[in-house]
């Protein structure tokens, strides 16, 4: 699909775009997402109908602008996350060239890496809802729509949003940069994993990492890590600590809240000890998911 001409033949129309290829419709949703009682009562929703006012991004674009929805795609949204944090990859998922103030007729586009190309994926903004909740992502700001209407995209890309439920965080990340994957199981760690963060942060790597969980997944255990869940790793850092040095790496969940609660988290005791300076360069006490 063309982007720019169906944008223009809407536009010249006088009409709001409904995507045909992937309809506000349940084949969109998938069979298997929901009980049949709940997807018969999924209702589509523009945002230009949620709002006065929507905007595509407001004040840049963040991770905390992400909050998992009903949807099992942590993996999704944790890679996401992770390309929030490097401007000049995101910019070839999130084409500047679209809103809802300019030459807005309810479509959008967004692009994906698959098989050595740079896919246009084009969607309607009718976003999917149940008993008045979001189905998908929901944003953070109540107005700003770029996560829900990306992740349709990545919907439409897998097929339907039922295909989203569960997958794998190296393929999102292969999906949102056209970059090359490598995974270290922490069951047996190389034994300078503290270095090779260092030096993938220092070159600007995007990272995630996951927890296992097959039979149970999004089981929060009592230290508030979710068993079967997709993280981003946002930083790494070396603090002085008492008379020692140690590594520590910060992590942020998907669904925008739910924090570990061990050594280092938010209301740890650890961060007294830590000299000054290194504490008011790191440590942020916010229930927004994000965590060292």
């Amino acid at each position: 699909q063309d982007f720019n001409r169906l944008r223009a033949l809407c536009l010249s129309q006088g009409l709001l775009f409904e995507d045909a290829t992937f309809p506000a419709h349940v084949s969109s949703i998938g069979p298997n997402l929901l009980p049949e009682d709940k997807l018969r009562r999924i209702q589509w929703k523009r945002p230009t109908e949620l709002q006065r006012n929507p905007y595509l991004i407001m004040d840049g674009v963040s991770r905390f602008d992400i909050m998992q929805g009903e949807i099992g795609d942590c993996w999704m949204l944790a890679a996401l996350g992770s390309v929030t944090l490097q401007k000049q990859f995101l910019e070839n998922v999130l084409p500047k060239d679209q809103g809802f103030q300019d030459d807005y007729a309810g479509i959008f586009h967004f692009r994906f890496w698959q098989y050595g190309d740079w896919v246009d994926v084009v969607i309607d903004d009718q976003l999917p809802f149940l008993n008045g909740r979001y189905l998908s992502v929901h944003p953070r700001t109540s107005n700003e729509f770029w996560p829900s209407l990306l992740e349709k995209a990545y919907a439409k890309l897998r097929g339907s949003y039922q295909n989203l439920h569960g997958g794998y965080l190296s393929d999102a990340l292969v999906d949102l940069t056209g970059g090359v994957q490598v995974q270290f199981s922490l069951k047996d760690p190389p034994p300078d994993l503290e270095e090779i963060l260092k030096a993938a942060d220092k070159s600007k790597c995007l990272m995630g990492c996951s927890t296992s969980g097959q039979l149970r997944r999004n089981i929060e255990l009592r230290n508030g890590i979710v068993q079967g869940h997709a993280y981003t790793v946002t930083g790494v850092a070396k603090v002085r600590y008492r008379n020692d040095w140690k590594h520590i790496i910060r992590i942020w969940n998907p669904w925008g809240h739910g924090e570990w609660k061990g050594p280092w988290s938010d209301d740890s005791p650890q961060w007294d000890h830590v000299e000054p300076k290194f504490r008011e360069a790191l440590f942020r006490n916010k229930a927004d998911g994000e965590f060292w």
